[in-house]
């Protein structure tokens, strides 16, 4: 996002991506192989998309929407949990596919966190799902990584793509994962994220996808290839880079770290307000470092609905 896309403040955010139900839970030691382990363990509304949608909201966006595909078993409870976060849904029934649900296994001791994963009807969005018109009064579009890991969903996202160039909306990628970029192909997935005004991976899905061990030379190495990039460091905070180099590095305030479940999609929620606010890449990364530290203090990858 340009500085002067950016002080066009005022328009709206649309989020494509994905709507889970996070099953989390707390374990307090290693787990026992064949047995039991003690732990807490609670269901929430999670999903990348809708997290970083959340926490755009929660960070002063006035304007957040969700593109999501749902199964009918949870779609009034995501529907209501959505709106009380401030976010506009538009979420699309999927008879034949239940709500995606993520079981995430979090180490008390690290906050440290593994994730077993059930798609469901996320990797069923499809270009039917997809009409240029979602992009009125919108001044930025932001899509998950998760939209490339399955045939469907990438045509939707380079629809969609499309159709914010043509509109002159910027537009922000997050990577989501290593391991489905695996499957997938680094080149290929470079070449399905072409088009992208920003790209915000935390630094092992940076480190995947250069080669480059340090983050500073794989932000630096990424920013050849996309306008923008924020790299999150976890606690360390997150680089900036433009044009082939590195151009901040932003810390993190310090925070009592519960559950490190969602903190990236707070990082992107707080980035992507700040920017459509107006503020600098510096200044953005510093409001999505801020997300991400009273993120990592909730169980959960949402904000309290109260703290709105």
């Amino acid at each position: 996002m340009s500085d002067e896309a950016a002080a066009g403040a005022g328009g709206g955010l649309l989020v494509v991506g994905d709507v889970v139900t996070d099953v989390i839970a707390r374990h307090r030691g290693p787990l026992a192989s064949a047995t039991d382990t003690a732990a807490d363990i609670l269901t929430v509304p999670g999903g990348a998309g809708a997290n970083a949608a959340c926490w755009a909201a929660h960070s002063g966006c006035p304007d957040v929407r969700l593109l999501a595909r749902v199964g009918p078993d949870r779609m009034a409870w995501h529907d209501l949990r959505l709106r009380d976060a401030g976010v506009r849904p538009l979420l699309i029934p999927d008879a034949d596919a239940p709500t995606a649900t993520v079981i995430a296994l979090v180490d008390t001791a690290t906050a440290e966190r593994t994730f077993l994963t059930d798609s469901g009807a996320v990797h069923r969005m499809n270009p039917a799902d997809w009409s240029p018109t979602l992009l009125e009064g919108v001044a930025h579009l932001h899509l998950s990584g998760y939209l490339l890991f399955a045939d469907s969903c990438r045509e939707l996202a380079r629809a969609a793509i499309r159709s914010a160039r043509r509109a002159n909306i910027t537009v922000s990628l997050d990577p989501a994962s290593t391991g489905f970029i695996n499957d997938l192909g680094i080149d290929r997935f470079l070449a399905m994220a072409e088009g992208t005004d920003v790209l915000l991976p935390n630094a092992a899905e940076a480190s995947f996808l250069t080669g480059l061990p340090q983050p500073a030379e794989a932000a630096a190495k990424l920013s050849r290839q996309f306008p923008l990039v924020a790299v999150t460091l976890g606690a360390a905070g997150a680089l900036v880079a433009a044009a082939g180099e590195v151009i901040a590095q932003v810390a993190t305030p310090q925070a009592r770290a519960l559950d490190s479940t969602g903190a990236g999609d707070a990082f992107t929620g707080g980035f992507l307000a700040a920017r459509l606010r107006g503020a600098s890449p510096t200044e953005a990364a510093g409001a999505g470092c801020r997300a991400g530290a009273l993120a990592v203090g909730i169980v959960g990858g949402r904000p309290p609905a109260e703290s709105r």
